[in-house]
């Protein structure tokens, strides 16, 4: 709601120029007042509800894998984003999952609850749109033990069994608790009274502004396993990817200052992204080449298999034809014998590797933080030792210079 004097007027985006004109015309020409119209912008606490534009697997059918390119809309937002930024996706729980948990504690899907942000809706709605009905936690099952005395969640929690709790927890999500240990609620307002918040996720931008106006593009990997005998999946993933259809998202955009192409057009720039790891790295080939980039750009890619996991080919394979990919190595880890990742091509040209690093080159990572981060990382001060004919701890402190220099830069997750 936007106040102009003793008028209130709804807003459902933030005003254009020219509406902020006209309201500022009508301010000074009926109110005799001067002032100006504040912008009513999007963020976190207020998302862009943003159209879906295109939403299609990358990987082939037969793959094992669900990666999708999502592009979404952010006309009229005001919503402005660079390359390396993150965009935060507010997702929408499974109405399958939400109808199963209304009917095992018998509450009525149309009662009024208050919202977690203020306000009220429907049970139903909140339970799809605002709280987290999915993940469980050690706070959350003590909690749920004083409600339902629970013997078995007694031996867990007042034992402090971190293990046994991560254990339990593992695979699980709230319907699971609902049926194996009951808990009656005095209604639904009472029961949200236990939630936690459902919370946006952050996907790496796959894009750059400069390609896409009014566009935001993701890559994201669809998370679908089974455990306890149930199908589960991402609950933000899934969504994207089965349960969007009309939706429109709401979107924010997270800035990563840390995380960019080089502020030196000139400087070599190198690329590790296996899986979706590529996203950012298509936004910087993108931002490199509408800015007119002269320096050259390596990008190291894997996935599983060539046949069916290899994301953007026809993209990549066109920027290496017309040059703006200097070079692209491929790690197909199961395409032979023996598994190849990512920095295993890294050591392969570790030569060339370190001559673009002497060159000013900046070295840039993108995927996950819990194993192929680690062996990169550890690749790199490989590489460097051994073509920089350095010590170990030699090595460790030329490193240690390329991140305070900025030249190595990670989005790791």
């Amino acid at each position: 709601m936007v106040m102009l004097a003793n008028l209130e007027i709804p807003v459902e985006a933030p005003f254009t120029p020219e509406q902020r004109g006209w309201l500022n015309q009508f301010l000074q020409r009926e109110l005799g007042g001067g002032g100006a119209v504040a912008e009513v912008g999007y963020d976190k606490t207020r998302p862009f509800p943003s159209a879906i534009l295109d939403n299609y697997n990358l990987n082939d059918e037969a793959s094992g894998k669900e990666t999708r390119h999502v592009a979404l809309s952010l006309e009229g937002s005001g919503l402005e984003y660079e390359a390396g930024d993150a965009l935060g996706v507010y997702p929408r729980n499974p109405p399958e999952m939400v109808e199963e948990i209304l009917v095992a504690l018998d509450l009525d899907g149309a009662a009024e609850v208050p919202l977690p942000d203020g306000g009220v809706g429907t049970l139903r709605e909140a339970l799809e749109t605002a709280y987290d009905v999915r993940s469980l936690s050690a706070k959350f099952l003590a909690g749920w033990l004083a409600r339902s005395g629970s013997e078995e969640l007694r031996g867990l929690v007042e034992a402090e069994n971190q293990e046994g709790l991560g254990e339990y927890m593992w695979g699980r999500e709230l319907i699971d608790l609902l049926l194996e240990h009951p808990v009656a609620f005095a209604d639904g307002a009472d029961f949200v009274s236990v939630l936690r918040k459902l919370q946006p996720r952050l996907y790496s931008i796959a894009s750059s502004p400069k390609a896409h106006p009014g566009e935001v593009h993701l890559c994201v990997g669809v998370v679908r396993y089974e455990s306890h005998g149930r199908k589960r999946g991402g609950v933000c993933s899934t969504f994207l990817s089965d349960r969007s259809g009309d939706q429109k998202p709401g979107v924010f955009v997270h800035r990563n200052q840390a995380f960019r192409p080089p502020a030196d057009e000139g400087a070599p720039l190198i690329m590790v992204g296996p899986g979706t790891g590529v996203a950012p790295f298509r936004g910087f080939l993108e931002e490199r080449q509408a800015t007119g980039a002269t320096g050259r750009n390596w990008l190291f890619f894997g996935n599983p298999h060539a046949a069916t996991d290899f994301l953007y080919e026809e993209e990549l394979t066109a920027l290496l034809k017309g040059g703006v990919l200097s070079r692209l190595d491929l790690a197909f880890s199961r395409d032979q014998e023996e598994k190849v990742y990512v920095q295993d091509r890294m050591i392969e040209h570790g030569a060339e590797l370190w001559a673009w690093l002497e060159e000013g080159g900046v070295f840039c990572v993108c995927g996950d933080a819990s194993r192929m981060a680690k062996d990169v990382d550890a690749a790199l001060h490989k590489v460097v030792e051994v073509h920089g004919g350095m010590t170990a701890e030699a090595a460790a402190e030329y490193v240690k210079g390329l991140r305070k220099g900025k030249r190595y830069c990670r989005d790791v997750y």
